[in-house]
């Protein structure tokens, strides 16, 4: 039987599109210093850090978490690099909750940094996902390939534009509440429909901004964590999977996962669901940190995780069912619709989850939160991580 293990500490830098004052390492080092201050601990308290760390080359330098080492205290202790493109900070944080839940570790300290604003074009970088011979050459990115699921999404059930641009409206208003958001403020969805035409059906709005900051937090087993926190967030289910790499391969009729329905996702969050004993999403989960870089993502990532039948989400959204006092609160924090260090992204997702299930999510705060779940997913959209985050721990229980 595994260990429960519970989150007692988060650590954030803002975001921002650049950070001049500090190095990349002195980012990691600052977020690393207010996850252990708040969970009361010192480096000498943990036993082993994991690093969430994407592509390099953002950066200019070669293998940062080399450098990062003796700035987050991690100098004689076990250490490990984790890298799923965007699914990273979650990928991260489970390959962190192995590390406890298996025994071997009591506390464990998990943390990244990004500066995606170091290269001139992001998208060249994230443009070598594709395989040089048979993908490359046909100008696919992050931005073009989502927008052809988009589109297929959109004729299917009659999505529109205007009710992309509604997410986006509500993600800006949102993330007002989060001091660490990078993209913040009262817009309209005129705003969002006149924002300048990238890849139809996208405009500008409708894309995350590439952000530099820093994430950790501190995970520990459960006889550690109730000594130290008054609340801890316990690990109640997790979920993760992989698809090909080859985008020509999941367009196809014979695909196992439809790309334009986000079905991967849904694979992932089964198996989370039913470690945390959830049958009804919309009804037992109060707030979703969900990985949405485009406003086109919540719907159908929200269908086939089971918040709401499919086709549906659209016409919710509209009602207010994601709002604050709404069904299930879509990104309290604003989500990475505001906020996208890509190599971190995962990891806040599941800092904001942690932070609302213990109660300290400031201006944010849901009321009554019993469950939280944070998604995250990468590379060509290939890797797909699903973390739910409750008041209890379940997830021994059931193994």
């Amino acid at each position: 039987m595994s260990e429960n293990v519970a989150i007692i500490g988060v650590g954030q830098t803002g975001f921002k599109a650049r950070w001049d004052s500090l190095t990349y390492v002195e980012l990691a080092q600052q977020a690393a210093m207010r996850a252990l201050a708040d969970a009361s601990l010192t480096m000498d308290d943990i036993d082993a850090v994991v690093y969430s760390m994407a592509p390099t080359h953002f950066m200019g330098v070669p293998d940062c978490d080399k450098w990062a080492v003796d700035y987050i205290g991690a100098k004689g202790k076990p250490f490990l690099r984790v890298h799923t493109g965007g699914a990273t900070g979650g990928s991260a944080f489970q390959a962190a909750w192995a590390h406890v839940a298996s025994g071997q570790y009591q506390r464990v300290l998990v943390v990244g940094a990004d500066r995606i604003t170091e290269t001139p074009d992001a998208q060249f970088i994230l443009n070598l996902i594709w395989d040089p011979l048979y993908e490359q050459d046909f100008a696919l990115n992050t931005v073009t390939m989502t927008a052809i699921a988009t589109q297929r999404y959109m004729a299917r059930h009659g999505v529109t534009e205007e009710q992309y641009a509604r997410v986006v409206v509500r993600a800006r208003k949102n993330a007002m509440r989060n001091p660490n958001a990078h993209l913040k403020g009262e817009i309209s969805i005129d705003d969002v429909m006149n924002s300048p035409r990238v890849a139809w059906p996208y405009k500008l709005y409708d894309i995350c901004p590439r952000s530099a900051g820093a994430a950790a937090v501190v995970i520990a087993n459960e006889a550690s964590a109730r000594n130290l926190c008054d609340r801890p967030a316990f690990v109640s289910g997790i979920g993760a999977v992989t698809n090909t790499v080859f985008m020509g391969d999941r367009c196809v009729p014979s695909a196992d996962c439809d790309f334009a329905e986000h079905e991967e996702i849904g694979i992932a969050a089964r198996e989370c669901f039913a470690q945390a004993g959830i049958t009804s999403p919309s009804k037992e989960i109060q707030v979703a940190e969900l990985y949405d870089p485009f406003s086109s993502f919540q719907f159908p990532e929200l269908e086939t995780m089971g918040f709401c039948a499919r086709g549906t989400a659209a016409r919710l959204s509209d009602e207010g069912a994601f709002d604050h006092g709404g069904l299930t609160v879509v990104g309290p924090s604003g989500g990475t619709l505001c906020t996208n260090p890509i190599g971190v992204t995962g990891l806040v997702r599941v800092a904001d989850a942690a932070l609302q299930v213990m109660g300290r999510a400031g201006a944010m705060q849901v009321p009554n939160v019993r469950n939280a779940l944070a998604t995250a997913a990468g590379g060509s959209t290939q890797f797909f991580t699903c973390t739910m985050l409750s008041d209890e721990p379940r997830m021994a229980s059931n193994h």
